[in-house]
This record gives structure tokens, sequence and C-alpha cells, in this order.
């Protein structure tokens, strides 16, 4: 048994790494969204202005 335990931390390091960077990722998305969003709006924003 003490041989399965690095194994195990292996897999639980690595179920670690992949929820991280599964996490950076939507963060990614939902801050490039925003920012997509508020440029259109300043966009927007000048076009009325014009």
């Amino acid at each position: 048994m003490p041989q399965m335990a690095p194994l195990n931390w292996l897999v639980l390091l690595l179920y670690f790494c992949i929820i991280l960077m599964l996490y950076n990722m939507t963060i990614y998305t939902i801050f490039n969204y925003k920012s997509k969003v508020s440029s259109k709006i300043e966009l927007n924003k000048l076009t009325w202005k014009w």
C-alpha cells in the first residue's frame, strides 16, 4: 500500500493543475468578454456623440 501513495499524490496534483488551468481559462474568457462589451459600449458612446 505505501507504493500507491506517491501515485495518488501525483493524480491529486494533476487534478489540481487541471482545475487551476480551467479556472484561469474561465477568468480569462470572462475578462475578455467584459473588455469586448465595454469597448463596444465606448464605441456606441462615440457614435452617439457624433
